[in-house]
């Protein structure tokens, strides 16, 4: 698969950390941001670039040569004039005849791309898109998608949005078809050149080749908790450099991860019975800050819920998710985010009025049981042994002793667990002590 990487920017918003180089060009830990991106592709067999430049284009050119000293080969295209972030592809098209992977220069990642390509190819998409949940959703796209994660919504960040969303933002990392340049109705000889009013034909990748996608069942989204950050501002650099040097980027899902996972009533939100109104999700003290601590330490942090609601009658599978829709935006306001959501709708026992019968039934996804750590591990490719279970009752301490996850309890009872905490903020500081 070929690899275009868009290194054509100014990087204005970084320009008092490097006012006379291009972005990719800036340095953490003695090598270039861009070498980093190099590297990690051609360890995963990639050796075939296109990289667009533009702005101080000679120090890219100089560097990276020709690719054969990282044995692969890299061509340039130069934009003389600013074509926006997606007219250099117009002007590639013939070269982009396959498949290709479409990446910004500033991103530092850890990925596995193998897993990345295969759901590309599995849902015959057009356009892929890498998504994550980040620590600033407010201020980020969002995407929404449908139960076969097909984009259906694509709000920016300067559109109003719902009062709650789910964090799903786009990563910066694409999988794009060539079908894409059928379908969009843009000139490639037009780009780059003087329109009417005076002003260069410029093409932007989001606005007018990603979103009018949203809805035509061409476009999906690939959730995925790896790393990826681009370091943009000088913030962000910052922060890239300290996970790097601590090592935080390991994530890259061909490799074994840990979980820390949470129940969600009586741990994350206040516990008010069968919680069946969105009105009455409360977030309880301290939980911002003890699952941001959890996504700053290289755990994943992901809920495990159980939910027989649904399968009462109570709650519809649309109003479970407009309630996590709300856990997930109060969260992201406070910069800690969730990894993954899993849900039991099931319940075992029937004959009760208004109850969705094919729901009513003896699972192995309920906890005790372990069903939802099994299937988060598969997922996740998540050890299960080096992962902690978080909970207010006995069958969330059940569940993970299944497993062989170590095992924390909000309150005063005693169910074998290996913490006893006051909350969920006090348990994850135990945690992360061991």
């Amino acid at each position: 698969m070929k690899v275009v990487i868009m290194a054509g920017g100014k990087g204005t918003r970084i320009s008092s950390i490097a006012s006379n180089i291009p972005k990719p060009m800036i340095q953490i830990q003695g090598k270039p941001v861009l070498e980093y991106t190099i590297q990690s592709l051609k360890e995963q067999g990639f050796n075939d670039f296109i990289i667009t430049i533009s702005y101080y284009a000679e120090y890219i050119v100089n560097y990276f040569g020709d690719g054969s000293k990282y044995g692969i080969n890299i061509e340039y295209f130069y934009e003389l004039e600013a074509l926006g972030n997606a007219g250099a592809l117009f002007k590639l098209k013939d070269k982009l005849t396959d498949d290709f992977l479409l990446l910004n220069a500033d991103l530092i990642f850890d990925v596995y791309f193998e897993r990345f390509i295969a759901f590309h190819k599995n849902h015959k998409s057009v356009v892929t898109l890498f998504t994550h949940p980040n620590n600033h959703p407010y201020d980020s796209g969002i995407l929404v998608v449908d139960e076969e994660k097909a984009v259906v919504h694509w709000l920016t960040k300067e559109e109003s949005r719902p009062d709650y969303y789910k964090n799903r933002v786009n990563a910066g990392l694409h999988i794009l078809s060539p079908e894409i340049f059928d379908i969009i109705d843009i000139d490639s000889e037009l780009v780059g050149t003087i329109d009417y009013d005076g002003k260069i034909v410029k093409v932007d990748l989001d606005r007018q080749l990603l979103k009018p996608l949203a809805g035509t069942k061409k476009i999906f989204c690939y959730d995925s908790p790896e790393y990826v950050k681009d370091m943009g501002t000088p913030e962000r650099y910052k922060m890239v450099c300290e996970e790097l040097l601590t090592g935080k980027i390991r994530k890259n899902l061909k490799y074994l991860q840990k979980a820390i996972f949470l129940d969600r009533d009586g741990t994350i939100n206040k516990y008010v019975g069968f919680l069946n109104n969105i009105d009455e999700f409360e977030i309880l003290p301290g939980v911002s800050e003890a699952i941001q601590m959890i996504n700053n330490s290289g755990y994943l942090a992901i809920v495990v819920t159980n939910q027989p609601v649904i399968a009462r009658g109570e709650l519809t599978y649309e109003e479970l998710d407009k309630i996590h829709n709300k856990m997930e935006t109060l969260l992201g306001s406070e910069g800690a985010y969730l990894d993954a959501i899993y849900f039991c709708p099931h319940h075992p026992h029937k004959g009760f009025k208004g109850e969705v019968v094919n729901l009513k039934i003896n699972c192995e996804c309920r906890k005790p049981k372990p069903g939802m750590l099994l299937e988060a591990a598969r997922d996740f490719n998540i050890s299960l042994t080096q992962s902690w279970i978080i909970g207010d009752g006995e069958n969330d301490i059940n569940a993970g002793k299944t497993v062989g996850c170590k095992t924390a309890l909000i309150g005063n009872k005693t169910f074998g667990q290996e913490i006893t905490a006051l909350s969920l903020l006090d348990a994850v500081k135990q945690i992360l002590k061991c």
